[in-house]
């Protein structure tokens, strides 16, 4: 009888192992092109097990359902986010815009804040966060804010700058280099910070290149950069070390629902 029961208490034991759940990652956008597949791949490149779930091409009410049991959230890059968003309605001649895109992702965004679901928000995402919580935009540099540096190129794949990294921030934390080198391709950028938020990265010309918290406690984890990460060498330190950076912090947003010690994940 004390065999059978320990025979059954190993089937239990190994029963819960195999049904771990892999990390499961929504994305604003992350099908349609091979631009959007990247981001897939790029979550999934040292564990392929992890689930990622496009929320485009489905409804809102479904997509925020969706959100609700997974563990982190990217806003990915896209088009530009309507100017009356940010109060300048009339501002549209130089945009290009999806009204589906954006009522998905202020949705996904309030959501995500109020579950504090892990966020990493790329070009677009960026701009869009910063949007959702008080800030603004420049419209279109090249004619707003005019330099030498270019932000967007006709080859997009490759088009380059390099960025002045803030000290004491979270990017900092991830290199020891105060330059780097990124990737670019947008035509619009950060105006105004929201109120909540710190600029962590400039480009020579002042636009901003990274956002976080200024105060980051008992709120989601966020990192917003206007590059591509997804499309850099992964070997590159703010490539993989900003997808370590995330994924620990959605791990840890995981243990955390399922009751164990949770804290934000500073440096991977």
């Amino acid at each position: 009888m004390i065999k059978k029961i320990y025979f059954l208490l190993i089937i239990i034991v190994i029963s819960s192992c195999s049904s771990v759940q892999p990390l499961k990652i929504a994305i604003s956008k992350g099908a349609g092109s091979e631009a959007y597949d990247r981001y897939g791949a790029w979550l999934k490149h040292d564990n392929s097990e992890i689930e990622t779930i496009d929320l485009y091409y489905t409804s809102l009410g479904k997509a925020l359902t969706i959100l609700d049991n997974c563990d982190g959230l990217i806003l990915s890059g896209g088009p530009d986010v309507h100017p009356a968003r940010f109060g300048m309605p009339n501002d549209t001649a130089l945009c290009t815009i999806d009204l589906k895109r954006d009522t998905l992702e202020f949705a996904l965004i309030k959501k995500a804040l109020e579950k504090k679901i892990p966020i990493l928000a790329i070009c677009r995402g960026a701009q869009i966060i910063n949007i959702a919580l008080g800030g603004n935009l420049i419209i279109d540099i090249p004619s707003m804010k005019p330099s030498d540096i270019k932000h967007q190129c006709q080859d997009k794949n490759n088009c380059f700058h390099n960025i002045n990294i803030m000290p004491l921030t979270t990017l900092s934390s991830l290199t020891t280099n105060t330059i780097e080198t990124v990737n670019t391709n947008h035509h619009q950028g950060i105006g105004k910070l929201a109120p909540e938020l710190k600029a962590t990265a400039f480009s020579a010309d002042s636009i901003v290149e990274a956002l976080e918290w200024i105060n980051p406690d008992n709120k989601s984890f966020l990192i917003g950069v206007q590059w591509h990460p997804e499309r850099m060498d992964i070997k590159a330190s703010l490539s993989g070390r900003i997808l370590n950076l995330f994924l620990n912090n959605v791990q840890a947003y995981r243990n955390q629902k399922k009751g164990s010690n949770f804290s934000k994940v500073d440096v991977p």
